[in-house]
């Protein structure tokens, strides 16, 4: 194989630094490189600015299990996240390695020399070629050109300032003003009490309400572990605590529905103030149909007890030049609508592919445990858990790879493709939520199957475990170095 770099990592974000690490200590004979097509580090965490940034997962389980998590604050700051991504990707050496500017938009893979072709466009304009053998997507699964926006009536008749949350002004002001927010999900959640502070006042105006629950920023039992036992020692004991807490949480929701829903509306109803009706509080689905938003100090419930904060819940009948008229009549005034109206999913970095000169149809390939895909040789896509932190499953993303690379080169092999052994199977959602932007994105998104090792479930114990007794050669119909140019797409002798 004649190849620029053994492993193209695509993206320098928590899964891109995480992945380079994972192949720098596990797998040190594969040379690697990663491109990132912004001009910094941090992808998510570099890309949103919005007032109130943060996590919605705790931070011991979205932090590296190689870098403990020596902040104070369970849920961090969007600003902490971004300096903690750049210290690690500057103290294991992997600053080095990232070529910015170049933004992937074609890949092609050649089976009779086991290579992907990578297009990309630099910043200056320019076309690139890079050749690898593995091909590596660590650049998360929406769109960091456009977020999504519904097409609401009257839109471009609103006189005020208007701002998606993916696309914050860096010197937007709201000080005193009157502010808008659509949406209920995380980011509304966020940004209601952080606009708080200093607008005048602030309203979400929700069309479905979103379950919420209330965790501290700081968590003492953490705090007492780093006290007395090594920082690597604590990091590890708090990731498991709360890997634990927040799928055993998940799972005791899907087991128990209604006792979960009545435990969550006890709660918020509890936090919130006595004028809320609390239909604003109660969705019309189950806990964990849809994600579920993690509400830091309580700090939303104080945001509408002080008064300035409010939600309605209602549907648009137009934007109009001061304001947003529901479909129930109310009037909202507002100087700025924020349309915190969701992502636009993309499958694979919305990277067009092609296997020898065919184009993949990403809505048809399978899921392989979680990371590669049918039919796609030498490729793999780190995606997060939607119901729980996003490195839990990136992690074993990361530990797959590795192993899947060492494989190839102890075994002589020069690629691997997926390939499902049963002629039929079922087919189903690779991602388990009824989320309108999952559903949007379903003619874009892979599938999953109902038999391992094609099905993606949302479990974090039960794909640890997979991960320490999976079966390297399952559904992989792996080529050897000594087949290419003759005849590389026979099936190998094991």
């Amino acid at each position: 194989m004649s190849v620029d770099v053994d492993v193209l990592i695509v993206g320098a974000g928590l899964s891109g630094i995480g992945a380079a690490h994972r192949l720098a200590t596990e797998s040190p004979q594969r040379t690697f490189a990663i491109v990132e097509r912004r001009n910094s580090i941090g992808g998510t965490w570099d890309l949103f600015r919005y007032p109130g940034v943060r996590s919605d997962s705790d931070m011991y389980t979205l932090s590296f299990p190689f870098k403990p998590w020596t902040n104070p604050k369970a849920i961090a700051d969007g600003a902490d996240i971004r300096d903690y991504l750049i210290e690690a990707a500057q103290e294991f050496g992997i600053a080095d390695r990232i070529s910015y500017g170049k933004h992937v938009t074609d890949a092609s893979w050649n089976s009779e020399d086991a290579t992907w072709a990578v297009t990309m466009t630099t910043s200056e304009g320019s076309i690139e070629t890079l050749r690898t053998n593995f091909l590596y997507l660590c650049s998360g699964y929406y769109s960091y050109d456009e977020g999504y926006l519904p097409e609401f009536p009257g839109y471009s008749d609103f006189k005020g300032e208007t701002i998606h949350p993916q696309f914050w002004p860096e010197h937007a002001d709201y000080k005193g003003k009157n502010v808008v927010i659509v949406g209920s999900g995380a980011t509304a959640i966020t940004l209601l009490p952080a606009m708080a502070e200093q607008a005048k006042s602030v309203t979400m105006l929700q069309r479905t309400p979103t379950y919420m629950l209330s965790q501290p920023t700081f968590d003492p039992i953490a705090r007492l572990g780093r006290f007395i036992m090594p920082a690597q020692w604590a990091h590890r004991l708090s990731r498991l605590r709360y890997a634990i807490m927040t799928v055993g949480f998940y799972m005791f929701c899907r087991a128990f529905p209604k006792t979960a829903r009545t435990v969550l509306l006890g709660m918020a109803k509890q936090a919130s103030p006595d004028s809320l009706d609390p239909k604003h509080l109660t969705p019309p689905y189950m806990p964990w149909d849809q994600r579920l938003c993690v509400v830091p100090k309580k700090d939303l419930f104080n945001a509408l007890k002080s008064g300035k904060a409010n939600i309605v819940t209602d549907t648009i009948k137009t934007f109009t030049p001061t304001g947003v008229e529901t479909a129930s009549g109310e009037h909202l005034d507002a100087d700025i609508i924020v349309t915190a109206t969701g992502l636009k999913l993309v499958a694979f970095g919305n990277i067009n592919l092609s296997v020898d000169g065919e184009k993949v149809n990403t809505s048809e390939v399978l899921a392989y445990k979680g990371t590669m895909f049918s039919g796609l040789p030498n490729l793999a896509w780190c995606i997060g858990y939607t119901n729980a932190s996003w490195t839990l499953r990136a992690n074993l993303t990361w530990s797959y790879v590795t192993q899947f690379l060492n494989t190839l080169d102890q075994r002589g092999y020069a690629y691997g493709v997926p390939t499902p052994s049963a002629t039929r199977m079922k087919t189903a959602s690779s991602f388990d939520l009824d989320s309108g932007y999952i559903q949007r994105a379903a003619d874009v998104l892979p599938q999953a199957g109902t038999k391992r090792p094609w099905t993606v479930r949302q479990n974090w114990f039960l794909d640890t475990w997979d991960a320490k007794t999976h079966d390297v050669d399952e559904d992989i119909r792996w080529v050897r170095l000594s087949d290419l140019h003759v005849d590389a797409l026979a099936e190998p002798a094991r």
